[in-house]
This record gives C-alpha cells, structure tokens and sequence, in this order.
C-alpha cells in the first residue's frame, strides 16, 4: 500500500503529523530530482517547498490514482521545468569538469557516494542526456516504476525503457563490462 497516500488522507482528516510524514519520506529524493534540472541546490530545495506547498493549497488535485510519490515527483518536475522556463537558464552545453566536480562534492553526497566505485557511477550518470538521466533517478533512484516515471516525465512507458536502455549501454561503457572504470 502507497503510505504517501495513506498519510495524505490522514492529513486531509485533519493530522498535521501526516504531512510531517509525507515530508520527512519524499523532501531528499524530490530534492535531488529537481537539482537534475536547475543545478542548484537551493533553488531546488525552495521548488521542493513549493511542491509540498502545492499539496496543502491544492488539496482535491490529488485524486489517488497514481502513488504520491508519482504526483510529487510530476509536480518536481513541473516546478523545476517552469523555473527553467521563467529563468531561461536551460543550459544545452556540457558541464565543465569543475562544474561537475563541484556538483559531486556536496557533503551529502560524499554520504551517500562513500566508495570510489559509487563516485564514479554518479559521474558517468551526470554525463548522461538529462532525459536519460532524469529516468535512471526515477527508476533506479527513487525506485519508481516505468509507468510511474513516465507519468512523471510526461513519455510512454516504451520512451522510458528505450531511454533507461540506452542510458545502461552508455554507463556499462563508461564503467567497463565488469562494472569496474575504464
């Protein structure tokens, strides 16, 4: 059972605990995923807050039929997209080496990335087409289904499997056959 949504018709009930709940599980995985398109942590941390915002303002939008973890992330991505829009910071080139490296050196990721091996799978991620690398976050981060990531990136699910199956292609280059860096 989706205990987002559950937690979501508790706080719609009236248990403000319930959406400290919805929060505390889905505010880093939401956060990390907008980051992917603004490549800025705090921008992407307020677009987080105004994400969650969007389910306290806009309480009957919700309608249960997909996991809230699913809804979030498409209102992420909306936010993150419209920044982008407003901003017009779309960025079409390569990120520059230092870019990319101080991208990797957030502390929580140093967390999260702990081994070497981990380190460089994450930058051969972020080498990805953003397209690819926002599936590879939905599905093998946040652990979304591929119809539940392309209700997210607004694709079919066979969009999503052809991005994810060439994503693997390029990463298994990038890592070696044997997972190991080339």
């Amino acid at each position: 059972m989706d205990t987002g949504a559950e937690n979501y018709r508790r706080y719609l009930q009236g248990d403000d605990k319930a959406f400290e709940a919805i929060i505390k599980e889905y505010r880093t995985g939401l956060t990390f995923f907008v980051n992917r398109y603004v490549h800025n942590m705090a921008v992407a941390e307020d677009l987080v807050i105004d994400a969650f915002a969007d389910l306290i303002v806009h309480k009957k939008r919700y309608n249960f039929k997909s996991s809230l973890k699913t809804y979030l992330f498409m209102i992420g991505r909306s936010r993150a997209l419209d920044y982008l829009k407003h901003n017009k910071k779309i960025r079409l080139e390569e990120l520059t080496a230092e870019e990319r490296d101080a991208y990797i050196d957030f502390a929580f990721e140093e967390r999260i990335f702990a081994d070497e091996r981990k380190c460089r799978l994450n930058a051969a991620v972020q080498m990805l087409q953003p397209q690819m690398r926002a599936a590879v976050h939905l599905v093998y981060f946040e652990e979304l289904s591929y119809a539940e990531a392309a209700k997210v990136m607004k694709k079919s699910r066979k969009q999503i499997d052809n991005l994810l199956y060439r994503a693997k292609q390029i990463l298994r280059e990038a890592m070696g056959e044997d997972g190991d860096s080339r």
